[in-house]
């Protein structure tokens, strides 16, 4: 089994239907939201198993003397301490081989999160094991990522941190350009919109290779004067 601490929207809200209907799977209840596409599915597996999220904490193994009644626990205690704020949304960007839903611009108050929330769930975290560092495939990454990656369990935490919403899976370039219509149609709507962040959530795989699952989710609760 495995954990993270992900953001993502309300289930109610329009982008999470929006993205749940697009992947074809709501992580909220683990339904499909739609009929198989045998063309478009593949090229969305990957973020349709995880769900539709931002990563704050990546998924990680409890150690030996962690429960997930702990993390739970914490999550619930870090969210009350923290302060709402929104970020800017933008179209769906290409980064790297994906498509995902980045902010317009850079928010100094997502890195501070996200480094807090890194540092807040470490104590829970098993240590990576030689077969998942390899599955990060370390020879692609920088010196400072590969350190990352050795003592937080995820090469790209804190500076390296960058906050997105995966719509795809790694593509090539013509099926790249053959979702780019669809994936403007869906989410330009949210082009400029103020995106809230007063909520995390954990998301559990029960098993390896298993999609995830939300398994509860905690509001901010810090109100900024």
């Amino acid at each position: 089994m495995r954990a993270a601490i992900y953001f993502t929207p309300p289930a109610g809200s329009a982008l999470a239907q929006a993205a749940a209907h697009w992947l074809g799977r709501n992580p909220f209840d683990g339904e499909p939201t739609r009929e198989p596409d045998e063309t478009r599915d593949p090229l969305l597996a990957s973020p349709a198993r995880y769900g539709f999220h931002a990563t704050i904490v990546a998924p990680f193994r409890l150690n030996g003397t962690s429960h997930l009644e702990d993390v739970d626990a914490r999550l619930a205690e870090f969210c009350a301490s923290q302060t709402p704020f929104e970020i800017s949304t933008a179209v769906p960007r290409a980064l790297g081989a994906f498509f995902a839903l980045v902010p317009a611009e850079p928010s100094a108050k997502l890195q501070t999160l996200e480094d807090a929330a890194v540092r807040a769930f470490a104590p829970f975290r098993a240590q990576p094991t030689q077969a998942e560092i390899a599955r990060r495939r370390p020879e692609r990454l920088t010196e400072r990522q590969r350190d990352y990656l050795a003592e937080w369990g995820y090469p790209y935490v804190f500076d390296e941190f960058r906050f997105h919403m995966t719509l795809s899976g790694a593509l090539p370039a013509s099926d790249a350009e053959t979702l780019r219509p669809d994936l403007e149609a869906t989410f330009g709507g949210f082009d400029g919109q103020k995106l809230a962040i007063d909520q995390l959530a954990i998301f559990v795989e029960p098993e390896p290779e298993a999609p995830f699952r939300v398994h509860s989710v905690h509001r901010f609760e810090t109100l900024s004067s």
